[in-house]
């Protein structure tokens, strides 16, 4: 049985423990409403976005080929975009991507298509690393609220390699973030470009100058790049959420073992002052026979 010395330096670690967590808690919360706030600024120029990229490519049917709008009927190289955070402590939001690229990385393999992966954090860019994947470029260190110009890199290889052949089909997975408590890992295909399709209703003659197919040139790899940082914003919001949720669980944790602990500080203390009680009155005994 542990003395009560080594009882009360663990209740006083498992304290500071659970006050760090606490602050850790806080600060993610903090960080997670910064967070939303940024994803939903994004969203309406997103939607805009999409909508001017449906008017125009519903009229310009012809002018495919050659641009990011161009399905191939032959697939032979991929890449993958693996967005995670740079820092753990996120219970099993890291974990939860990481399973999901292997799965991806391994279906595309079996249908003979070469894979190159560009990674945004450190997390996925050490386990493409340690499992000896293609990686071909990484970007760390983006912070807690990146700006558009941060992927701009990325964006750009895989935009070229689009157009230059390397790749037939670019994807990014990211956590989406739908609440608090519940973070998705999610595919989406951002290359070749899957325009929405306008309703003939909907679509107004508009005027473009100085053309509709270069404005739509134009706009094709704008799209790419909002459609990227778009999955950024998510998978820092959804790190956050995923680090307040797991600070508050092991702050409960920590306040639970402090309890334990505490009841068998008092049961040990408890039981040697009843020894050195039963020791005392046996030796005042013996005294008394003397």
């Amino acid at each position: 049985m542990p003395s009560t010395r080594e009882i009360r330096r663990r209740i006083r670690s498992v304290k500071n423990l659970a006050q760090i967590t606490r602050a850790m808690e806080m600060v993610s919360a903090s960080k997670m409403r910064r967070a939303q706030r940024n994803v939903l600024a994004t969203r309406p120029y997103a939607d805009r976005l999409l909508d001017v990229m449906g008017e125009l490519t519903g009229r310009a049917v012809g002018m495919r080929r050659g641009t990011l709008l161009e399905v191939r009927p032959v697939v032979q190289g991929v890449a993958l975009i693996v967005v995670t955070p740079d820092r753990g402590l996120a219970g099993s939001l890291v974990s939860n991507v990481l399973r999901r690229a292997s799965r991806f990385i391994l279906d595309e393999q079996e249908k003979k298509h070469t894979v190159e992966v560009l990674a945004i954090g450190k997390k996925g860019r050490d386990f493409m690393v340690r499992t000896h994947q293609n990686l071909v470029a990484e970007v760390t260190r983006l912070g807690d609220y990146p700006r558009l110009t941060d992927i701009l890199g990325i964006s750009t290889n895989v935009i070229n390699g689009f157009l230059g052949g390397r790749y037939d089909e670019v994807y990014v997975l990211y956590s989406q973030f739908v609440n608090t408590l519940v973070q998705r890992p999610t595919i989406k295909r951002l290359l070749p470009i899957d325009p929405p399709h306008e309703p003939a209703e909907r679509m107004v003659d508009y005027t473009y100058e100085p053309s509709q197919e270069e404005v739509l040139r134009e706009l094709l790899p704008r799209f790419v790049e909002v459609q990227l940082y778009q999955a950024v914003l998510e998978a820092i919001a959804s790190e956050h959420s995923a680090r307040m949720v797991a600070m508050r669980n092991a702050t409960d944790n920590a306040k639970e073992l402090q309890r334990d602990l505490t009841l068998s500080y008092n049961k040990t203390r408890q039981a040697n002052i009843t020894k050195e009680v039963s020791e005392i009155a046996s030796g005042a005994a013996a005294l008394a026979e003397m």
